[in-house]
């Protein structure tokens, strides 16, 4: 028989048996779905999680004093700050550029005292897309100014301080020389994030009035935060910015910046590797199993093809075939269950609040969402259909070898 036809003959032969076919095709058609939603909702989350935690802060990629990451002090600080968000737009990945000022303060009123971070930012270089905590503002408004004295509060941190809109704090900082300077604003908002320790720990002030009272020049700040179009591509805008900064500045990416967040995913995402393996492994074995017992029930079959002229290469590859068309039969139908599901989880999602609590779980500051949704990245899917195909073919490979093996004289009178 002809090479050519080889394929017609596999598609036929795994007809054969149509019930042990049809659970092989289960098999693969469902361990791909199980690893298609455990990827997509990692996906969706992390990736969720991590341009949150940018819009926190420090941006996908931080710009910022060499020192500052050991020492985060005002005295470290980035100067000339418009050129350098010039240079970092020019990059097709980076699509946006602000200063900011962060560090420490501490919020006083008549009766409490509280230690704070605090971010001073112009809210007019700033939307959704740089920071989130404008959304999160539930009662009150953003600061209108980069100038005056506007404050706005976590929402845990101003029931501390047992204040309310419009009500006056005064803050302490240290500005870059050591020195203690004092300020006054008025709570013009109140955030919540979901997040105890932003909601207890988070003050926004207005840049430019932080500047003159702590003595810094026009277009200072400790950072400047890049948010990009997608996050993993922050390492190689890193290395490319890199090279036309002075040596006294840094260019980091946020798993520099944000270390324990970095290692959270890390952790999670090698959790969920570990179960897209065993599902391979388990799936892997079902195939085996089918093509193998499919084998010894042909050894007869085998012996007469061999008998007639047919090569134990030729048999080795009509075994093959038949675990590629088991495979991509396998995928397609992967695709047909998997629709309906995905399409649920991605636009429904799981609603997980019950689980999380009133007051919700945080991860390095960055509050877990209470509604997790499935979105897989187009080249991870790609990644589990091709490890389907590849430990199909596997699986295939000692019980094709066993039909080669085959000796006609002995197998032809097998009953």
């Amino acid at each position: 028989m002809s090479r050519a036809n080889l394929p017609s003959m596999a598609w036929l032969n795994i007809w054969r048996n149509r019930r042990r076919t049809l659970l092989t095709l289960s098999s693969i058609a469902f361990g791909v779905m199980l690893a298609i939603l455990f990827t997509g909702l990692g996906d969706q989350n992390w990736r969720e999680m991590i341009d949150l935690a940018a819009r926190l802060g420090g941006g996908h990629v931080s710009i910022q004093n060499a020192e500052y990451l050991d020492s985060p002090t005002l005295r470290n600080s980035v100067r000339g700050s418009a050129k350098l968000r010039e240079q970092a737009l020019r990059d097709a990945e980076v699509l946006r550029a602000v200063t900011r000022i962060s560090g420490q303060i501490m919020l006083s009123t008549a009766g409490q005292s509280y230690g704070a971070g605090f971010i001073g930012l112009n809210p007019g270089e700033e939307d959704v897309q740089t920071l989130s905590l404008i959304d999160a503002i539930d009662e009150g408004e953003m600061l209108t100014s980069s100038r005056g004295n506007q404050i706005i509060l976590g929402r845990q941190l101003a029931q501390n301080l047992n204040v309310r809109l419009k009500s006056k704090v005064v803050y302490t900082l240290t500005d870059p020389k050591g020195e203690i300077i004092y300020g006054v604003a008025r709570v013009s908002g109140i955030v919540t994030t979901g997040a105890p320790t932003v909601d207890s720990g988070l003050s926004i002030l207005p840049i430019d009035t932080l500047r003159e009272n702590l003595g810094m020049a026009e277009g200072e700040g400790t950072q400047i935060a890049l948010f990009l179009k997608d996050h993993r591509e922050a390492d190689r805008v890193a290395a490319r910015l890199a090279g036309g900064l002075a040596k006294d500045l840094a260019i980091l990416p946020w798993h520099r910046t944000q270390p324990e967040l970095a290692g959270f995913i890390a952790m999670k995402v090698a959790g969920a590797q570990l179960m897209e393996m065993i599902i391979l492994v388990l799936v892997a074995a079902g195939i085996f199993n089918t093509l193998f017992v499919s084998v010894m029930e042909r050894l007869r079959e085998f012996g007469i093809m061999l008998a007639i002229g047919f090569s134990p290469v030729t048999l080795f590859a009509l075994v093959m075939l038949e675990s590629l068309w088991l495979g991509l039969v396998g995928l397609v139908g992967a695709v047909i269950v998997t629709a309906a599901p995905y399409y649920y989880f991605s636009t429904k999602g799981i609603d997980i609040s019950d689980q999380l609590g009133l007051t919700g779980t945080e991860v390095a500051g960055v509050a877990l969402t209470s509604v997790m949704r499935v979105g897989i990245y187009p080249e991870n899917a790609l990644i589990i259909a091709l490890a389907a195909l590849t430990g199909t073919l596997l699986s295939a490979v000692y019980p094709a070898w066993q039909a080669g093996r085959v000796a006609p004289a002995e197998s032809i009178r097998l009953v």
